[in-house]
């Protein structure tokens, strides 16, 4: 890289953070979403939208007065904010963890705790639904520091600030918290640098091809430039902005959409931006080899070679969706299990399809939902496998089947019988007519045969032709002569044991 992309601190700028929302299923995450969107985008710009990415990006003013920028992730409990972690890379700068004011801490507040912890992230305690009768704020931090939550004023240093995601009651000073924890990390870029981010979703699409939304991180994305994510790479001829507007270069933290892949990126992956092409093929080339063993969670393999089934899941209420998860968790097995990319409640849409598709796509498994028109046409256009259900244990019963299709067969080599060489009757070329007697098991015609001359191998053959008593034989059991032709590039000697070997699949 050249020097003018390795300048130091004075080239740095303060880079907008990047936000994720989290929690419970019905805490009320999409309306926060919502109301942030809709009162922080200006309105004639909200009304240009006109492709919707999974990320957006809006102003509040900081502590100066002056407008800041924010980068929301738009999907609650964003599928790459998980998969950071396999790749050591980090999506989110600051997570809002969203828990109901009526309801308090749920067992989905705890898993999506646990992402936010196990990716070191920090993160502000929304407590949502103040407006509500049966909202107790008091309570609902009780229940927080019970689940090991210590929040500011309860032994902790964990910012609480009440909301209502409704009537946008608190949403403000949330907003006003972002901007200081992010101030508190120091976030700065280089926008003298090629581009650099996260890919955050990929999908194809039948007429554009394959598209991917992106972050960047650090750096300047131009028109002209090439990007890659692993084993893919694309020319960036159109730089697509949350607003579905065109322009000539994006820098950090922006959601963009580059369309031209070579391939559909993983997402999760780490991008970067390259000046030409020569140089983008060569980092793809030394990226090394795309079927290699990695934890990818939802796809393939993970590092200890075993294989994953990624799925979706689409319920009809949460309490049957949280049944519906533990059932499929009890299908994990020794070499194949379950990974759940994506679960959630409703009609499955082209949304669901869309998180389906990748270089494995995942099956879309629905419980007591139907399937909108839209996604179904999606899902036949890109071959994503839907299956639906009204009884538990048939969802059950037909993944199981379906894991034990998938399920890597091991090939081991098994003795099916040993034979002794008494006399070698003639040798041509590499076929050799022998005389001998099974000692254990049966010799079978076709099998491949290891020589075994005291004790020690010394090659390999095959039996070509085999008889008994002068009559052709499938196979000879223990204690009877045969006559055999062996094919070898060994030559066998009297006293040589033929051990017969039958490849098995497991």
């Amino acid at each position: 890289m050249s020097a003018k992309h390795t300048q130091s601190a004075p080239a740095s700028q303060e880079r907008p953070p990047i936000v994720v929302i989290m929690g419970h299923i019905d805490h009320g995450k999409s309306t926060l979403l919502d109301y942030i969107r809709k009162t922080n985008i200006v309105a004639t710009e909200a009304g240009g939208i006109t492709q919707h990415l999974s990320a957006y990006e809006v102003t509040h003013p900081g502590s100066d007065g002056l407008p800041k920028r924010i980068t929301f992730l738009d999907t609650p409990g964003h599928e790459a904010f998980s998969q950071m972690r396999s790749r050591g890379a980090r999506v989110a700068d600051v997570a809002i963890l969203v828990v109901s004011a009526e309801d308090g801490v749920k067992a989905q507040t705890k898993e999506a705790l646990a992402s936010i912890i196990a990716a070191k992230t920090p993160y502000i305690v929304a407590i949502n639904k103040i407006d509500k009768p049966a909202a107790n704020i008091d309570r609902t931090k009780n229940s927080l520091v019970e689940n090991e939550i210590y929040i500011e004023g309860f032994g902790g240093d964990i910012p609480a600030l009440p909301i209502s995601a409704k009537t946008g009651q608190g949403v403000p000073e949330l907003l006003d918290m972002v901007l200081l924890l992010a101030d508190m990390q120091t976030l700065t870029a280089d926008p003298g640098r090629p581009a650099s981010g996260i890919v955050i979703e990929a999908n194809v699409d039948p007429r554009k091809g394959i598209s991917a939304t992106l972050i960047i991180k650090n750096g300047t994305l131009k028109k002209g430039m090439f990007v890659i994510a692993e084993q893919s790479i694309a020319p960036v001829r159109a730089i697509e902005t949350f607003m579905g507007t065109l322009v000539p270069e994006a820098s950090f933290s922006s959601p963009i959409r580059i369309t031209g892949w070579s391939g559909v990126p993983p997402v999760g992956a780490s991008f970067d931006a390259c000046e030409n092409k020569k140089e983008a093929e060569q980092l793809v080339a030394a990226f090394g080899d795309p079927n290699r063993k990695e934890n990818i969670p939802g796809i393939g393999l993970s590092s200890d070679g075993k294989t994953f089934v990624p799925v979706i899941i689409k319920t009809d209420v949460s309490g049957t969706l949280e049944a519906v998860e533990k059932e499929l968790g009890k299908l994990d097995q020794e070499k194949i299990g379950v990974r759940i990319i994506h679960a959630g409640v409703g009609t499955i849409t082209e949304g669901d399809i869309k998180n389906a598709q990748g270089t494995d796509p995942a099956i879309v498994l629905g419980f007591n939902v139907k399937t909108d028109t839209q996604a179904r046409i999606m899902a036949e256009r890109t071959n994503v496998r839907i299956e639906l259900f009204d009884i538990i244990y048939k969802l059950t019963e037909w993944l199981g089947e379906e894991m034990a299709k998938r399920t890597p067969k091991e090939t081991v080599i098994e003795v099916r019988g040993k034979a002794q060489l008494l006399r070698l009757f003639s040798a041509t070329k590499q076929k050799q007519v022998i005389g001998g007697r099974v000692l254990e098991g049966s010799f079978d015609h076709g099998a491949l045969v290891r020589i075994m001359r005291r004790e020690t191998e010394i090659g390999t053959g095959k039996v070509l032709e085999l008889q008994q008593q002068k009559v052709k034989a499938d196979k000879v059991l223990e204690g009877n002569e045969f006559g055999a032709m062996i094919e070898s590039k060994i030559e066998l000697a009297t006293g040589d044991i033929l051990e017969a070997l039958v490849r098995i699949e497991r």
